[in-house]
């Protein structure tokens, strides 16, 4: 997993009326990467006014928490949405150590061998954290890696947009005893042991924040960057092998993934085999089996400029039965971003109603944090008239980055084989292109079809553009449906 990178850009011709930004990153491995293109592209259309509706604000969640004894609980399904990085973080309610095997919450350890699978074991063994104690279910790496919907070889690495595309779009997980890793087979039709309805990002995170979310989740996965002989960090400096501890004093391009699973705050400085300026490391699980560090696990110091750039919590689990079925165009999720170069855009999907069944949950990313919604749906759609009939549905706030599944709370009743149109208007401070879409990037992501498939953009809701026509992409806008006999 590597953070996403705003650098390398390049232009794409002219469109009529303007260019869309995006914005994509590089594929993550063991040892190296391989960068996925990068376009720019952002649009203008004409000028309209509308004023702007009031959103509202979650609830801080810091008191959840920090005094709230997770560790003691017994977790499993049903993790619900929370910030994690609220305005009045107070450092001093959290324990000076703290660590999730201590409460029945370490995962288990495995070994990656020569292909970049890293970020696809970290990914599977946070999943696993977050649901013990209370259940355990071992989740397969090799399913992810190569039952993605993208086009790359699992030697060749990945990243975390990878991995939630592949979670949000319930392609996986799968369980390790229906898809074991290392025999170079992952059968198909296998399908997901649980639902991911939730991810949230932290991107260049203050400490006390990581701790905040590894102490409620009981695990993060994280990217850093780890130089290492053939087969362990052992032969390079940054790693002292009596102590278990690494430091890597300069910044690096992360090319590796493991999973923050406590902190220790006097974890001698001293203890590494280069000196930082203070005490205090990261407890971390690696992917190279037992005989690395303890059982897996070694220090990561606060001061390794390389670790917590870029952070994935998986924040809401849910068994299979939650919806009846999902309705999306984005197998391989966000790729990119759109959006009118102010921060606030409308997004739009048309799907088909089959049989009686009711729109129970939207979900979609929030390509930054401090993201504001509101969410509409218009009946019996017809064509982009049709916007102009929209009815509102509900508006939230969102404290991080990530994916996300909005349950709506009155699920509006659809007519078997009616056309309806999911509505968002999406506001991102600091964000000039809110909406994550998917396209044809490059060679890893050569799937993606527009065929079949009705997206829409606006700069105030008036005016609409059709993406697959227009761009070339797909809007991430996914539908949640309940049939009416569950």
């Amino acid at each position: 997993m590597k953070k996403r990178k705003r650098w390398k850009w390049a232009a794409v011709p002219w469109l009529a009326f303007g260019l869309f930004f995006f914005a994509v990153m590089p594929l993550s491995g063991t040892l190296s990467a391989a960068e996925h293109a990068e376009t720019e592209k952002d649009t203008e259309t004409a000028e309209h006014t509308e004023a702007a509706k009031s959103t509202e604000s979650a609830e801080s969640t810091w008191d959840k928490l920090c005094e709230t004894e997770y560790e003691s609980g017994d977790a499993g399904f049903g993790a619900a949405t929370a910030g994690i990085e609220p305005s009045d973080i107070r450092a001093e309610r959290l324990p000076e150590r703290w660590y999730a095997g201590d409460y029945r919450k370490k995962p288990t350890v495995r070994h990656q061998g020569g292909d970049g699978t890293c970020w696809a074991f970290a990914a599977v063994s946070a999943l696993e954290t977050t649901l013990l104690p209370g259940q355990h279910i071992v989740f397969s790496a090799d399913h992810m890696a190569r039952k993605n919907a993208f086009t790359v070889d699992s030697e060749e690495g990945g990243d975390y947009l990878m991995a939630m595309a592949y979670l949000s779009g319930w392609q996986g997980p799968v369980t390790e005893e229906e898809d074991p890793y290392g025999d170079g087979v992952s059968p198909d039709g296998l399908s997901p042991a649980v639902h991911v309805q939730e991810m949230q990002l932290l991107e260049d995170a203050k400490p006390e924040t990581i701790k905040a979310a590894v102490r409620k989740y009981g695990a993060v996965q994280t990217s850093l960057y780890m130089k290492r002989g053939t087969d362990r960090a052992r032969t390079v400096s940054y790693y002292n092998e009596a102590t278990r501890a690494y430091f890597c004093p300069d910044e690096q391009t992360e090319n590796h993934d493991v999973i923050i699973l406590g902190w220790d705050d006097h974890f001698s400085r001293f203890l590494f085999s280069e000196t930082p300026e203070r005490d205090g490391a990261f407890i971390c699980q690696n992917t190279w089996e037992e005989g690395f560090g303890e059982d897996g696990i070694f220090y990561v110091s606060y001061e390794d400029p390389n670790i917590a750039k870029s952070c994935v919590c998986y924040t809401g689990i849910e068994p299979t039965d939650n919806y009846s079925r999902i309705l999306q165009y984005d197998d391989c999720g966000w790729q990119g971003r759109q959006g009118y170069a102010d921060g606030t855009c409308w997004l739009a999907n048309v799907y088909t109603a089959a049989g009686d069944e009711s729109l129970a949950a939207v979900g979609f990313y929030a390509v930054g944090p401090d993201t504001s919604y509101e969410i509409y749906l218009v009946h019996d759609f017809q064509g982009e008239e049709s916007f102009q009939e929209r009815a509102y549905l509900q508006r939230g706030h969102l404290q991080n980055a990530g994916y996300y599944t909005v349950v709506l709370d009155a699920p509006p009743q659809l007519a078997p084989g009616e056309r309806f149109a999911i509505v968002v208007k999406i506001t991102t401070p600091g964000e000039e292109n809110p909406v994550a879409v998917e396209y044809r990037a490059d060679e890893y992501t050569q799937n993606v079809t527009t065929e079949g498939k009705e997206s829409y953009l606006s700069r105030y809701g008036e005016l609409w553009e059709n993406t697959q026509e227009r761009f070339g992409t797909n809007v991430c806008l996914k539908a949640y449906m309940l049939s009416e006999t569950e």
